[in-house]
């Protein structure tokens, strides 16, 4: 799928569907909060959440006194409902872009994903993710991570995804990367049914030299 026809789906299942007609839909994202929680920012620290289309991390954050945000989805649709769901002069950054072709501008001491990366199943596009989470992260900072388990869905919104474990998650992200700590999530859809996640929290070893 290129990366136009990525930006059609899921304009498309923003557009047509509401928050809680989608499968991933949270009320309140808490192991990704806890994680996040537990790498220990400041609030001044910057964050990025990758895939976060419409979610309501963003405003969780902001609540919490973080001021330096960035939210990035290939859905330029999906971001102006999160965006005209938050004051005004909130601290966030809408940043359209598909992860395969997204150059950072800045530097973050966090980049947050929850259920972005096991849609990658060309490692080309894994390939372009994982150059960007490297160009975008300070020395010592954290990746939080949430991709389908090993015993979770096949499929999601139409596409086929690529299910991980901690393991397998850690050699694909490569040895820059130490792996702090793992627990695993059923997530249940609004309309009850269960989805079982694998969310982990790495360091970041490498980009000693960065600024």
């Amino acid at each position: 799928m290129s990366d136009n026809q990525r930006a059609e789906h899921w304009d498309r299942v923003y557009r047509e569907k509401a928050p809680d007609q989608t499968s991933w839909y949270q009320e309140e994202p808490r192991l990704s909060l806890a994680m996040i929680a537990r790498a220990g920012l400041e609030p001044a620290a910057a964050i990025i959440d990758i895939g976060g289309g419409r979610s309501l991390l963003a405003d969780c954050l902001v609540a919490t006194g973080f001021r330096q945000l960035s939210v990035l989805d290939v859905s330029s649709s999906a971001l102006e409902q999160a965006r005209q769901r938050l004051p005004a002069d909130a601290p966030v950054r809408w940043i359209v872009s598909d992860i395969a072709s997204y150059h950072p501008e800045q530097k973050f001491s966090l980049w947050h994903d929850r259920a972005l990366f096991h849609f990658l199943t060309r490692p080309g596009d894994r390939d372009a993710y994982k150059m960007a989470l490297r160009a975008a992260l300070l020395p010592d900072a954290q990746l939080v991570i949430g991709t389908f388990a090993l015993d979770g869905p096949m499929r999601c919104s139409g596409l086929e995804v690529v299910r991980y474990d901690a393991d397998s998650l850690a050699r694909e992200l490569g040895s820059e990367f130490e792996l702090i700590e793992q627990q695993d999530e059923v997530h249940l859809t609004p309309w009850g049914s269960e989805q079982h996640f694998c969310f982990c929290r790495f360091r970041y070893q490498g980009g000693v030299d960065a600024k």
